[in-house]
């Protein structure tokens, strides 16, 4: 896994093998992901998404503690797959970064705890699935919108953008901040070093290698 610009995300490009019968990697492996990040990946949910030619999805986040961080790979199609910085006081506040996620490359992106992501569908029924560290959360769910200009996040221009209404609605970075709705960078941080210790919050494991709740 290779550090993305954002302090908190990687990016890990597989070793694709293939013969006559088709192809096979590894998508996820726990003790790659242990020395790149320093934890473990404790897995509360998988999600998949099937997504149309133009469909963008995002900015989501959680609040943190806990937070909600994602290991997202793209198993059909394509998407351009976006992080967002939107804690305060980091050095790399409203800053992003894209990278193509693809069924020829394989690559998966993880975003920590903390980070907004979005992505957007480049070839129809486009199939997404990500592993993520927490249960979805409506009390603590927040968005971002995807097209604000401030943050002038370069979608293709080619493709008319297909939102959901909930995240048309949402807020921009500058009117999220002003309701006070954004993580810290120092509470990320505070988060993340006690998962490198092996110390969560209440109701999660210490962190392993992945391993499911129950």
């Amino acid at each position: 896994m290779e550090p993305l610009g954002i302090e908190g995300a990687w990016v890990d490009t597989p070793k694709v093998f293939t013969d006559g019968r088709g192809r096979f990697h590894e998508w996820f492996k726990g003790e790659q992901f242990r020395d790149s990040t320093g934890h473990g990946l404790r897995l509360a949910q998988a999600n998949c998404s099937r997504s149309v030619l133009g469909t963008l999805r995002g900015i989501h986040y959680a609040s943190v503690p806990p937070g909600q961080a994602k290991f997202v790979t793209c198993v059909s199609g394509a998407v351009l797959d976006v992080v967002v910085d939107i804690r305060t006081g980091s050095p790399s506040f409203g800053k992003w970064e894209a990278v193509r996620l693809d069924d020829t490359t394989h690559r998966s992106v993880y975003i920590s705890e903390g980070l907004g992501h979005a992505f957007m569908a480049l070839e129809d029924n486009s199939v997404v699935v990500y592993l993520c560290s927490e249960g979805y959360a409506p009390h603590r769910e927040y968005g971002i919108n995807p097209l604000d200009s401030e943050l002038a996040i370069a979608w293709p221009g080619e493709l008319v953008p297909h939102l959901s209404e909930k995240d048309a609605a949402a807020p921009t970075l500058e009117e999220a901040g002003r309701q006070g709705l954004l993580p810290s960078f120092e509470d990320c941080a505070v988060y993340r070093g006690g998962l490198t210790e092996g110390i969560c919050e209440e109701g999660t494991e210490k962190a392993g290698l992945l391993r499911p709740l129950g």
